[in-house]
Formats: C-alpha cells, structure tokens, sequence
C-alpha cells in the first residue's frame, strides 16, 4: 500500500556520508560511475538514494517542523525540558548544530543527482527497451527527475540557509565558498526548467501508483512558481534590491509573463483539481471508518463531528480521499495533492538507529501534550496554536475547525471532554488537527490508526506509527499563486469557493489572509511572511502578547522576532569549521 522501502532500503544501502570531509559523500559499495549507474535498474535503485536525502534525522532540520515552529502562528510548547522548541520560537540557536542534517542531506541528495545525470546524459540504454522510444523516454524522465531533485533539495535548504555552496558536478570543488543568492536560485530555477522541459506530460491519473510521491513536469513547472515568489519577493523586501525576474546560470532569466503560463498550463492540463472538501484532504477524516473496521455496526463513531460535520440534512460524512494519488486504493482518490514526502511506519533499527525520520515526526511532536484520547492521541505538545491567530479566523469558515483542534471547547464530538489545560508549557488550548496523533481502538488495544491501517509490527509503536505524508505542494497552492502572479480573484476564488465562502476582489492582502487560512500549519506561512517581508513590518502575530498556561500557572507571551536574521537559520557551526574560514555565517548568528 505504501510505497517507503524503495525510497528508504535501497537508498540507504547505496550510499552513505562521510561526515569528516567537507561537502564529501563516500560510496558505501564502491559503487561509481564505472561499476554501477549502468542499467535501467542500476539508475532507479540511485534514484530512490536520492529521495532517501528528503529524510533527516536531526527533528530541527526537519522542514515541516521547524517551517511551524519559526512562523508566528505556532509557539514552542512542550514541556519544561523542551528548551529547543522554545528557542526556535524565539529566534535563538538551541545548539550549533541546530539544522546540520537539514545541510548534510541536500549534498548527499545533491550528490546522488550529480552522478545520475552525468551517466544518463551520455548513456544508451536501448539495449533494456524493445523499442529506441521506450529508451528515450527513460532517459528523458531519469534526466528531468534528477535535474527537479537535485534542484528541490537545494531549494529546500536555500529558504532556510540562502547563499549555498554549488557542486554541480561529480567534479566540482567541495571546498567551494557559498554562492550568491543570485547565483543560488539561478541554479534551483535552472534545474527546475531543465525538469520542465524534459519530463513527459501525462494527466495526473496516468501516474502508476507505484510512482506516486515522484516529480512530475507539472510538480516542476509549479516550483518555478515558488521559486520566483520566493527569490523575488525575497531580493525586493528582505535584501532590498527590487527584482522581477528569476534568474538562470545561462545568464537570462525568467519572467512573470513566463511564470503565469507555466501555471496555467498546470491549471488547464494537469488533470489534478481540488479536493471537494478541504477536510477530506486529512487523515482524521477517515478514522471512523478505520474504526468501524472492528466495530462494524458502526455504533458510538470514534469522532462523532466527522459523521455530520455541516449538520446537513440528510448527514454527509467526511470521506477522506487518501496520500496514495488519483489511483489510491484506500480513500476515494486524492487528485489535489501534487508532491508529498511519502513516509511509513518506522523501525529504530533503520538506516543505523535513525529509522524514526521514515515516520513522519510532526505528529508526534505537535501531539497533544500528555493526554491519550480517542481519537485524538497523544504527542509531545510542541507547536501550540497562537490564540490571536485562532480568534481573527472567522468561524464561518469551516476550515478554522478543519486546522485547529480547539482543546478548551472539550467538545465530546471531537472526543475531548477529559481534556485539561495543565499540562505543557505555553498552552493554548490549540492545537493543529491537519497534523496530529489519530488513533482508536482494535484488537491490539488504542493504536494509531496508521498502525492498523498499514500492519505495523515493530517498535515502539507510539513514537513510530504515524505514517502520514507530509504535502509538499497542492493544487490550491497553484490556483492561490496564479492569482498573486496574475492580480486576478479566480484562483483565489476557486479556493474560497471549496471552503463554501463568498467570492472577494482582488488585492494582496485577501491572498495573504487566504493563504494564511488555506495552508496553516503546512509549512508555508514562514516563507510567505519572509517574501513579502511581513516578517520585518510587524503585519502578523509575533509582537502579539497573549497569556499562555506553563503547566498549570497563566503567564504573558510574546515571540520578539530578530530583523538582523534576515528571515535565515544559522549555518551549522560544524560546517563553518570544516570549510576553514570558506564559509560566513549568517547574519544575526
């Protein structure tokens, strides 16, 4: 049903890195450009090692989390031991080496791309194909994948670090300087348009699902998108040089006018498309059905809000449409999700002891702070919703009670009526429910449903089961972008009108309140604030002061964001040592 091992065993036993020698990967089989990347089956095997790098072990360079914890609708939370978490809050450095997996893994990614490109390029792999077409067009789709990896893991650690070092070759220097911002993203836009004009077009529900989770040429036309909102908005309002194109290594650029067709190829020939319902894009969606597949008569559901969540007459339940595609086999089919990190259950023993990054960790993390509910399980309560935040969202858009799990209502619908506030530091009583603990009972006890769903087995099951994918992009993103691109309402409107909201006109402030209610606690509003450099001008919540109870006693709050950091995370301090003086640190670090 998942699709994790061919990521994470394969690419874990190729390659490995060596964390003595600056930007330096070694090859665990002696596995090189000579002895292996010869056959068909040699390249996918070095292309799921590339995947493999989207996994970190470090939770901090884990961008979901760490995206949250720096943006201004999230607080650190946790415990009183949770020091880490509440300095991330607050713009301090928990430790040196704070984000180091987050810098390791994008040049092992890097690297891995780098050999498959080189041995693609001047390969001839008609020997493996019937026909001269089919080899063609397993070369094209290694190249684009490899060309939009190789770009997203730089793009990943460029929005957190900025300048980076580039090694576009096997060859190439390791011991090479930081590059420019300019330079950095000319390198990310490059690769992603390589991508986009090598892999083939297909409609979204001609992907195998066994491909799911892989780039596509619709995935790489959308982060050119987001690569030019985010460097020139980037450039204009953080570095103040005001820009309007996205430049390339060859030394052009490309412009809006080019960026909004890319999108609107998207929109008219993807095939991909909303979901229905926003709430049916998240697990706790489909936790009464996976209840009910040990309580058949369907009495007392485990979440009885979900059966009826519009009080419609007759009830529409929510239906979840699944993170295994347009072809899932469980769900009815998610045609909105475009790119996700695909994670499994995991097993300590993975990849030397680090096999709990296969899982997804947020959910655990942003879990509800000591208390085992059902269905709503139990985390380590980092990540606690900002409660300015939660009361400027109207309660008439139905997606407010579709993010935020509001603990204090101790509604016994959502299955919270033996909630109490006195556990954690900086509680609010919030909580996101996109990302979050599910579980429910089975013939194994209360689990979380990932771990019945998909068998687990192994391990410590609460720290491990949950298996749910992170969205990297989805469809409303794209529609949502097109308009900012555009300065027209119909994406937006499209969006709103999915939520059951009236249209609005146009403007830059009804995106940004959009995107804040669309994508909360996906990842995105902390790169959103820093490119429209609303991160600096106090337009969000971080000077907000609010009262939070530290475990069991009220206290005032409030997150001082630091201008002098310029929106970027410290390098790691290892690394600014193995470079020997090569590299600077960030600013404000």
């Amino acid at each position: 049903m998942k699709k994790l091992l061919y990521i994470m065993a394969v690419g874990v036993m190729i390659m490995v890195t060596s964390c003595s020698d600056l930007l330096d990967t070694d090859n665990l089989y002696n596995k090189n450009l000579d002895s292996f990347y010869r056959t068909p089956t040699d390249i996918n095997e070095a292309m799921n090692g590339v995947y493999n790098a989207l996994f970190v072990s470090g939770v901090h360079s884990n961008e979901h989390l760490a995206a949250n914890l720096l943006s201004d609708v999230m607080l650190g939370g946790g415990g009183p031991d949770d020091v880490s978490a509440k300095n991330v809050d607050q713009f301090q450095d928990p430790s040196e080496d704070t984000y180091r997996d987050l810098w390791v893994e994008t040049y092992n990614g890097v690297s891995r791309a780098n050999a498959i490109i080189e041995a693609t390029t001047d390969g001839d792999f008609s020997a493996y194909f019937d026909t001269a077409e089919e080899a063609e067009v397993f070369k094209n789709n290694t190249l684009g994948e490899a060309y939009f990896m190789r770009g997203f893991l730089m793009y990943r650690a460029a929005r957190f670090f900025g300048g980076m070092p580039i090694i576009a070759t096997s060859e190439s220097d390791r011991s090479a300087p930081r590059a420019s911002l300019a330079e950095t993203w000319a390198f990310i836009a490059s690769d992603f348009k390589n991508a986009a004009e090598t892999l083939p077009e297909m409609s979204a529900d001609a992907y195998a699902l066994s491909d799911y989770g892989h780039a596509n040429v619709w995935v790489a036309k959308s982060y050119i998108a987001r690569a030019y909102l985010y460097y020139t908005g980037y450039m204009t309002n953080i570095e103040g040089q005001a820009t309007d194109v996205l430049p390339l290594t060859d030394g052009g650029s490309i412009s809006k006018s080019e960026v909004i067709s890319l999108l609107e190829d998207v929109i008219n020939n993807s095939g991909y498309q909303l979901a229905s319902d926003f709430r049916n894009l998240w697990p706790y969606s489909y936790v009464n059905e996976s209840a009910r597949t040990y309580n058949a008569d369907g009495n007392n559901p485990v979440l009885p809000w979900a059966e009826n969540p519009d009080n419609a007459d007759p009830a529409v339940p929510l239906a979840w449409v699944g993170q295994d595609g347009p072809n899932a086999t469980l769900g009815t089919g998610n045609y909105e999700v475009m790119f996700a990190l695909r994670y499994g259950l995991g097993n300590w023993n993975y990849d030397n002891g680090t096999g709990q990054k296969f899982n997804n960790r947020v959910p655990l993390f942003f879990g509800i702070r000591d208390h085992s509910m059902v269905p709503f399980g139990q985390g380590w309560g980092w990540g606690t919703v900002h409660s300015d935040f939660y009361a400027q969202w109207s309660d008439d858009d139905p997606r407010k009670e579709g993010s935020v799990l509001n603990l204090n209502s101790k509604d016994s619908n959502m299955g919270l009526a033996d909630w109490n506030i006195g556990k954690g530091d900086q509680n609010t009583g919030l909580v996101n429910k996109k990302y979050t603990t599910l579980q429910h009972d089975g013939p194994d006890g209360v689990r979380g449903m990932f771990y019945y769903l998909y068998d687990m087995s192994n391990g410590d099951p609460m720290q491990l089961w949950a298996a749910q994918d992170f969205y990297y992009l989805r469809f409303a993103d794209v529609l949502l972008m097109h308009s900012e691109l555009t300065g027209t309402a119909d994406g937006m409107n499209q969006v709103r009108a999915r939520a059951g909201l009236e249209a609005e006109t146009y403007s830059l402030e009804a995106i940004k309140a959009e995107r804040l209610h669309e994508f909360a606690f996906e990842g995105l509003r902390w790169f959103d604030l820093v490119r429209w450099g609303d991160v600096e001008t106090g337009n969000n919540f971080y000077n907000d002061q609010i009262t939070v109870n530290n475990s069991g006693v009220e206290a005032p709050y409030q997150v001082s964001y630091r201008t002098e950091t310029k929106g970027l995370v410290p390098i790691p301090e290892s690394e600014l040592r193995l470079s020997n003086g090569v590299y600077e640190q960030n600013p404000g670090w």
